[in-house]
């Protein structure tokens, strides 16, 4: 392997590590919401409690301007199918 092949190894590596890293946090809360659900929480309920953890996590992380961007481009993402959990599992 050429040195200039050792940064795009590390970028698909690193690539590789964010999605099992994403694919396990997405068996931690489907478990947690599955949890939620058993005990007589409505599923509306926890995906806005979701919501608000997730967009109060981000904004500490990234300030309110990032956090305002990313929540501007849902509605194209939404309509884009991105979170349509049938088509994303295809």
């Amino acid at each position: 392997m050429s040195t200039t092949d050792q940064p795009q190894q590390r970028a698909v590596n690193d690539a590789q590590g964010i999605a099992a890293q994403k694919r396990l946090a997405l068996d931690y809360l489907s478990e947690a919401w599955s949890e939620a659900e058993a005990e007589g929480v409505a599923p509306e309920i926890i995906a806005h409690a979701a919501l608000f953890a997730a967009f109060a996590d981000l904004v500490a992380t990234y300030g309110e301007q990032a956090v305002a961007e990313l929540a501007r481009s849902l509605p194209g993402r939404i309509e884009g199918l991105e979170f349509t959990l049938d088509r994303a599992i295809q």
